[in-house]
């Protein structure tokens, strides 16, 4: 019995076979190989051009321009907030990197006349009028005091204490007052790095917020309703970071320039506070 069905299966399967494997093809295939053809992309998805298949709308490259002209009123006003606290913050590190350049130099210029052996009488009359930098400032103001303590004749030894300590003191608030006008426009600096991040991150949410309302109103979660939003909330991010990274950058380093002109301010002033009393206790003598 099995024979006979296997004999019949196979006579069944070359009488349908034989009329395919008889019909040759009447000449070879002229076009050009599968493999090198471009296929269409299905639609809704973005081909090399940059052309969305199906939505007619072409989302390859995204102008700036365009992005921001297209993008929700509130991130638009996120980002104009970031780019007006990113140009606020360069113009402070403008100021301040040029105002700390030009203290420094002043400063090396007024020690190496300072040590180069002339009189203090000299060096107030050559700085008294040229009171631009903090250390001439706090050289004039110990020079005023010393004097003052002259003006009623003879220094008696009881009075010596009392000098000194006017004369430190007087450097001492000079040296304050000179750091806060130094520490000026830090603050910005800070806030901008601090809060910059945050408000790019909340033009981030709303971008993509606008995104989910976009796929729910057109029921289409294709790239031509996605990107948009998407693109909106990555350029509010790349904003907020644009201003926050050189305001962070720019008042780690502010910051040590002036603690490290404060400390050279304050060495000069212990030499200068020792000299006065040198003298004062030869005087008294």
């Amino acid at each position: 019995m099995m024979p006979r069905l296997a004999a019949a299966f196979f006579a069944l399967f070359f009488a349908l076979a034989m009329p395919a494997f008889a019909q040759a093809p009447e000449a070879a295939p002229t076009g050009a190989p599968a493999e090198t053809q471009a296929l269409a992309p299905p639609p809704g998805v973005i081909d090399a051009s940059g052309a969305a298949t199906g939505s007619g709308a072409s989302i390859g490259s995204i102008a700036v321009v365009d992005m921001f002209v297209k993008a929700d009123p509130l991130v638009k006003g996120v980002m104009i907030l970031l780019v007006l606290a990113s140009l606020w913050s360069w113009t402070i590190i403008f100021n301040k990197f040029t105002a700390m350049s030009g203290l420094t130099r002043k400063a090396k210029k007024f020690e190496k006349t300072f040590w180069s052996g002339q009189s203090l009488d000299e060096l107030y009359q050559q700085f008294g009028a040229a009171n631009d930098h903090p250390m001439t400032a706090m050289f004039i103001a110990a020079l005023r005091e010393w004097r003052r303590a002259f003006e009623g004749g003879a220094v008696r030894e009881s009075q010596v204490a009392g000098i000194k300590e006017r004369i430190d003191k007087a450097m001492n608030v000079t040296i304050l007052r000179e750091t806060d006008a130094l520490e000026k426009g830090l603050g910005w600096l800070a806030t901008i790095g601090a809060v910059a991040p945050f408000v790019g991150l909340f033009g981030t949410v709303w971008g993509i917020m606008n995104s989910f309302s976009a796929i729910a109103a057109r029921h289409d979660t294709t790239l031509a309703v996605v990107a948009p939003g998407i693109a909106e909330a990555l350029f509010a991010t790349a904003a907020g970071l644009f201003a926050a990274i050189p305001a962070v950058i720019f008042y780690n380093r502010f910051v040590n320039e002036i603690g490290r002109y404060t400390n050279s301010l304050d060495a000069f002033a212990d030499e200068f506070s020792a000299i006065l009393s040198r003298q004062l206790d030869e005087k008294v003598r």
